[in-house]
């Protein structure tokens, strides 16, 4: 990629932070119960609004008043099955941006299926680690758990099939953030490895991905921008932290306190 498009997404991305401090969306999030709290502080952290709204009835209701919506299968009760459904069709009826984070399939039959109705609905944007989009693609088996055991490059085919099928955003997340519409692919190489040593560090970045999508129709730009943004304040935080304990409390600091001139100099995207 040119110096000039790397530039433009540097600048693209500061303008993207800069609005959405400037109009704190809302997100809804119907994720699973181990991050349920990091997701929303993480959310606070970087000035926007959360709503853990994920009860059937209820959940469909707020879609449509939410700026963006978060579905994560990490720990999918019957209740919240139910609710992710009915509220991935209220948001893609209303117009609402809403991301699909397939937790762990593959391996796992319930959520597995589940994750196939949902993409059916056509998320806007779908963000994984390389082992769940496989599996999402139907070629492949699943990682360990949460845990991916493909390389990013590796799925990236997977990725750019399930973009133009369902017309989303694919974000592959790993060492090397790649983001894909089928047609561009970009690479985000900031980042840190303590992201993968405490609870939430991928499913709070699909809520994140949900409210930079509220912002504007370019949603290849606003996954970026959220790509950027989020490792930005991670390798920030990795500087300061001595451990994972203490880097989950540095992190969300550093989202409080990124800022655009970070971005236009920290941003590595390729």
């Amino acid at each position: 990629m040119n110096s000039r498009l790397l530039n433009d997404h540097a600048r693209a991305t500061a303008q993207l932070l800069t609005d959405l401090r400037r109009t704190t969306p809302l997100v809804q999030c119907i994720t699973n119960a181990v991050v349920t709290n990091f997701t929303a502080n993480a959310l606070l952290a970087l000035g926007v609004s959360a709503a853990m709204v994920d009860l059937p009835t209820e959940a469909e209701m707020f879609a449509p008043l939410a700026s963006g919506l978060l579905v994560n299968l990490g720990t999918p009760h019957a209740e919240q099955r139910v609710a992710m459904l009915a509220t991935a069709r209220a948001a893609s009826a209303s117009g609402t941006p809403w991301v699909l984070d397939p937790v762990a399939i593959g391996a796992l039959p319930v959520r597995t299926a589940l994750a196939h109705e949902l993409v059916a609905l056509r998320p806007t944007i779908i963000r994984g680690n390389p082992s769940e989009i496989l599996a999402l693609a139907g070629v492949g088996a699943g990682g360990r758990g949460v845990d991916a055991t493909d390389g990013g490059e590796s799925a990236l085919a997977a990725g750019r099939s399930l973009a133009r099928e369902f017309g989303s955003i694919v974000a592959i997340s790993g060492a090397v953030d790649i983001v894909t519409d089928g047609e561009a692919d970009v690479r985000i190489t900031n980042g840190t490895p303590l992201l993968t040593r405490i609870t939430g560090g991928g499913c709070a970045l699909g809520a994140v991905m949900a409210a930079f999508a509220s912002l504007h129709v370019n949603r290849l730009a606003t996954t970026v921008a959220a790509c950027a943004v989020y490792t930005i304040a991670a390798q920030q935080a990795a500087l300061v932290a001595s451990g994972p304990g203490s880097f989950s409390v540095a992190f969300l600091d550093a989202l409080a306190a990124v800022t655009t001139e970070d971005v236009r100099t920290l941003a590595v995207i390729s």
